[in-house]
């Protein structure tokens, strides 16, 4: 699946080996109870994958498709993607090379 869901109003389509990610928000509360204020908060390092690319090609052409997919829940290093905005929300643009793993329920 290579398009955006329906939250999306606009149609994007990532290139080459290439994911769309929505950040997960974590819980408010930690343990004991204690609200952290949004400055002090980490950004979260999980995130669903909303749209990926065909694939990564090799020097002769051949295009080998990417091992994670729409709707996955993913973690990636701290760092990783660039943040972008469509529609007024937030997403981050990832190489499938940053993405750590897929987490399974």
């Amino acid at each position: 699946m290579a398009t955006a869901t329906a939250s999306v109003a606009t149609t994007f389509t990532p290139l080459h080996d290439r994911i769309l990610v929505r950040r997960v928000e974590e819980s408010e509360t930690v343990r004991g109870g204690i609200i952290i204020p949004d400055t002090a908060k980490e950004k979260p390092q999980e995130g669903e994958v909303i749209a990926v690319g065909k694939g990564k090609s090799n020097d002769e052409g051949k295009v080998f498709p990417l091992d994670v997919k729409a709707g996955d829940r993913i973690l990636f290093g701290k760092y990783s993607g660039t943040e972008i905005k469509i529609d007024g929300e937030e997403y981050l643009i990832m190489r499938e090379e940053e993405v750590l793993g897929i987490l399974k329920k």
